[in-house]
Parts: structure tokens; C-alpha cells; sequence
């Protein structure tokens, strides 16, 4: 059976798979509500390039307009499973349409390709609750704030514990500059991720998202006192958000308080670029990113990740805190840098 295959749901309205109607799929992404950074059709080009995963970006027509869009990527790896995903490396996904009932026929259209390509699960990554019958999971929350009008009005509106502790890198000297350069960045977000006991994803993956995605990501480097790099983050902007994304830094940065002076600086940066809303993205419940990010005066909010199961008997856990990857974690914690750098790759891909 084709898996692309056009499947028509009216006499006027079908569902056909993105090839080259990307300006389509992405003003419609830009004009619909729930549309996000995520949902752009550049993930496509980058997923295909970098990792080569099968994608399978579906969209609703009537009458030869777009009343719908689920981008869909296969990821398939012996020791992580087998999935259908939107988005993976992404915190949001999902179908977002023009009404529920073409919503729920492209999530249709989406289980019967799981079913086709025997996946182990079908994982929908959507911020809001919806009205279908998947099963739901909701063990991430995602944070965001309004940004102020001023550098003064931003720092006044954190908490006063964490504020102090802005106030206190302010001290310390430290620089920011926004790039698109990887010479710095690449580096850090390695060495954190190998702290963390987490595989890195290669360098040519970061690459691609500044090719495909251009003026609407840059990199934030945060320098000491004698130009040494210390933290970095690469953020993404859509519509009027700013969303601080991959980021990490070295062994001094929390003396240097450096990440907190960096999280500052995007959000004065963003102001200065016209944008209103800071999207500080997903983290565990109750893990440490997600305590040091309710420290900013930011109030969670659950996120809806719903399953369709194939081959898979129970959901997903592919969370660090899982036993069964303790283990791994430790030992991937004690390898040399260059060595995380050249295996995180190789696993990184899977872990979408």
C-alpha cells in the first residue's frame, strides 16, 4: 500500500503529502493561531538533510486551498523504538486547521500511516488539550512571559530571588554578542550535553537549521571578562516570540552566573527587535529546569502529548530519569569530550 498516497475526504477536500509547496504550508503556518515555530515546513528539509528520516508533512486542501497542515516524521532506531512523531526534536506539534473536523481527519490519516509503517506509537506533541480519542501523557510543561518594555521593566518583573541573581552577573563582566556563527557555540552546548549524559546531535544538524530557517534564529555567546566563552544558546523567533532553545556552557558558568545574565540578554535583545513574548520552552515536571525556570516568576503550563499505539503495549518513556538508561547516562558523563562529540551523533538522531 502507498503510505503518500492522496486520500480525499470530500469531494472537495483531500490530504496529500508536502513536496515543493512550501511558501503554502509556511504562510499558513503564520497565519493560523496555533501555529508555531515547529510546525514550519523547514523542519522537513532539515530532518531529510541532516538525518535523512522519512517525513511525511501532510496537508488538507479544498478547492485548492490549505485548511490544514500535521507534519509527521518516521524515526526508527533498534535501541529507542520505532515512532511516528510530530514534531521530533521539537516541544510542539500536532495538526493545527481551520476546524476540528479536518483536525481529526488528518490525525485519521496519521494513525493509518502508523498502521501502515507498523510503528511501535504514533506521538502527537500539541500544547493544548484536544477533543479526540488518543491516549494523553502530560509530563512536560512549557513556560513563557510577556516582555516588558524596557531592560529595567524586564529585570523588575523577575522573581526577587532570581533577580538578585541577575543583578549579581551583571557584575561579573560578562559580554553578549548574537551570531550565526557555530565556533563557539558548538563547543559548549557539547560539553554541557555531555555533562548532562545526553548525546549531542551533530554539528552539521545546527548547521542546517541556520540554513533552512536564516534571519529567524541566531546565537546568543556569553564571554568572560578576558573574552573566554562561557555560555551559549541558539533561539528562534516567529511571529512575535522569542524562544531561547538549544543552550549550555562550560564547567565556569555557574560561578560566572552566566547563564542567567545570557537568559536576560535574549530577552533584551528581543525587545530591541520588536518582539513580545518569550517562550522559555519545555522541561520535565518538577526536574530542575523546570524549578529554575518557575524561579523567574514564569507559571507553567501542562503540555498535551497524545498516542496512538501500534506495536508499542504501554507509552513511551524515553525520559533520563528512566532506570533503564541510568546506566548510560553515567557512563556517557565520563567520556572525553571529543568522544561524546563524534558517538552523540550517532544516537542523538533517534532521540528526536
Amino acid at each position: 500500500m502507498d503510505v503518500r498516497r492522496e486520500v480525499s475526504l470530500s469531494a472537495k477536500t483531500t490530504i496529500k503529502i508536502l513536496s515543493d509547496e512550501h511558501k503554502a504550508w509556511d504562510d499558513y503556518v503564520g497565519s493560523h493561531e496555533e501555529g508555531s515555530f515547529f510546525h514550519l515546513s523547514g523542519w522537513q528539509r532539515v530532518v531529510t538533510e541532516t538525518y535523512n528520516h522519512p517525513c511525511y508533512f501532510l496537508y488538507a486542501e479544498n478547492d485548492s486551498r490549505l485548511v490544514g497542515v500535521l507534519p509527521l516524521v518516521e524515526v526508527k532506531s533498534a535501541l529507542f523504538g520505532h515512532a511516528l512523531v510530530s514534531t521530533p526534536f521539537c516541544v510542539y506539534g500536532g495538526a493545527i486547521s481551520d476546524d476540528e473536523d479536518t483536525k481529526r481527519q488528518l490525525e485519521q490519516r496519521a494513525c493509518e500511516i502508523a498502521e501502515e509503517l507498523q510503528v511501535d506509537y504514533l506521538e502527537l506533541r500539541y500544547r493544548h488539550q484536544q477533543d479526540n480519542n488518543m491516549l494523553l501523557k502530560q509530563a512536560h510543561s512549557t513556560f513563557g512571559c510577556e516582555i516588558a518594555e524596557s531592560d529595567e521593566e524586564i529585570l523588575a518583573n523577575v522573581k526577587k530571588k532570581q533577580r538578585a541573581v541577575i543583578r549579581h552577573s551583571l557584575k561579573n563582566e560578562l559580554s553578549a554578542e548574537f551570531t550565526q556563527s557555530l565556533t563557539d557555540f558548538y563547543p559548549l552546548l557539547s560539553e554541557s550535553y555531555r555533562n548532562l549524559g545526553t548525546p549531542i546531535f551533530s554539528e552539521k544538524y545546527f548547521a542546517s537549521l541556520i540554513k533552512h530557517f536564516g534571519e529567524q534564529l541566531d546565537i546568543c555567546v556569553i564571554k568572560d571578562s578576558q573574552g573566554n566563552p562561557s555560555n551559549a544558546v541558539m533561539n528562534f523567533y516567529f511571529k512575535d516570540q522569542v524562544l531561547p532553545y538549544y543552550g549550555g556552557g562550560n564547567d565556569g558558568a555557574r560561578a560566572l552566573k552566566s547563564a542567567d545574565f545570557m537568559y536576560y540578554q535574549v530577552l533584551c535583545h528581543a525587545r530591541e527587535k520588536g518582539f513580545s513574548w518569550y517562550d522559555f520552552g519545555r522541561s520535565k515536571n518538577d526536574s530542575g529546569p523546570y524549578k529554575y525556570k518557575k524561579n523567574w516568576g514564569m507559571t507553567p503550563e501542562p503540555l498535551h502529548y497524545y498516542y496512538h499505539l501500534v506495536n508499542a503495549t504501554e507509552l513511551p518513556n524515553l525520559s533520563p530519569n528512566n532506570p533503564k538508561y541510568k546506566l548510560f547516562i553515567s557512563m556517557w558523563q565520563k567520556l572525553p569530550l571529543r568522544v561524546s562529540q563524534m558517538l552523540g551523533p550517532l544516537l542523538s538522531k533517534y532521540l528526536g
